[in-house]
This record gives C-alpha cells, structure tokens and sequence, in this order.
C-alpha cells in the first residue's frame, strides 16, 4: 500500500505519539494492582476518577488507531486539499483532546470542554472524511475502482 506523503507524515507524528499511551497504560496497572498511581504513589483515586482515568486510556488508544485509519482513508477522499487537511489533522487531536478531557474531569469538572472538542473534532474528520469518499464514488464507477485479479 502506497500512503501520500501528507498521510506519512501525520501517521509518524501520530505514532511518536503512542509512548504517551503506553505510559498511561503503565499508570493504569498501577492503579489495579496497587490502588495508586504508578508514577506517584501519594495519589490516590476514588472509583469515579479511577473510571474517569480509564476511559481516558482507553479512548486515547481506540481514537488514535482511528485516526490512523483515516490517514489511509483520505488519500482516496476527494475533498480540497484544505478539507484533507483538516480531517487529518483533527483526528489525532480528537483523540489528545477527548482523553484528556477525561483525565482532566478527573481533577475538576472545568475540563468538560476538551471532551467535547474531542468529540466535534473527531466528528468533523469523520465526516470529511465520509463526504469525500461518496464524492470519489460519484466520480468513478464501480469498473473504474475495481482491482485486477491477482490469479489472471
């Protein structure tokens, strides 16, 4: 498979940015074997930031593979230059702003608003994202998309 260079691009910066996911990860196993984080163990979490804390982890690894996906997706999207760029872009930060969000509210409830920045701007990608491979359909028939059969 062959990635545009924009899509190579976002993918390296979004992959260097896993060992952050990771990390928390490692917090996470602190937290169920020991009851504190791993990286302090002065801090302890009640069951609601514990939950907070991990649907945070969680998120940040399921919207970053995501967001990888889409990388591939929109180099056959037919949008604007602009338009890609948009949704490459704001699919990776979908996923720092929503998980931090959630680690955030954790601490105080101020940080609401991440989550939801998270959650419009995985959905602009989304649907950027969407909109430019229904355009590409329009475009080409289903002979022109169709692959050449590897045993002819």
């Amino acid at each position: 498979m062959l990635l545009s260079k924009d899509a190579r691009l976002v993918s390296a910066i979004t992959l260097l940015v896993i060992p952050t996911i990771m990390y928390g990860g490692w917090t996470l196993t602190g937290i169920l074997t020991q009851g504190t984080v791993a990286a302090n163990p002065d801090i302890h979490l009640n069951e609601t930031q514990w939950a907070l804390w991990r649907a945070g982890h969680a998120h940040a690894g399921v919207w970053t593979i995501l967001s990888l996906l889409l990388q591939i997706f929109l180099d056959s999207a037919r949008l604007s230059v602009a338009g890609k760029w948009l949704a490459r872009i704001c699919a990776p930060l979908a996923a720092v702003f929503l998980s931090a969000g959630f680690f955030g509210v954790a601490v105080s409830a101020g940080f609401r608003w991440l989550i939801y920045l998270g959650v419009l701007s995985m959905f602009l990608a989304l649907l950027l994202t969407a909109l430019g491979l229904i355009r590409d359909l329009r475009v080409a028939g289903p002979a022109a998309r169709q692959l050449p059969d590897p045993l002819a």
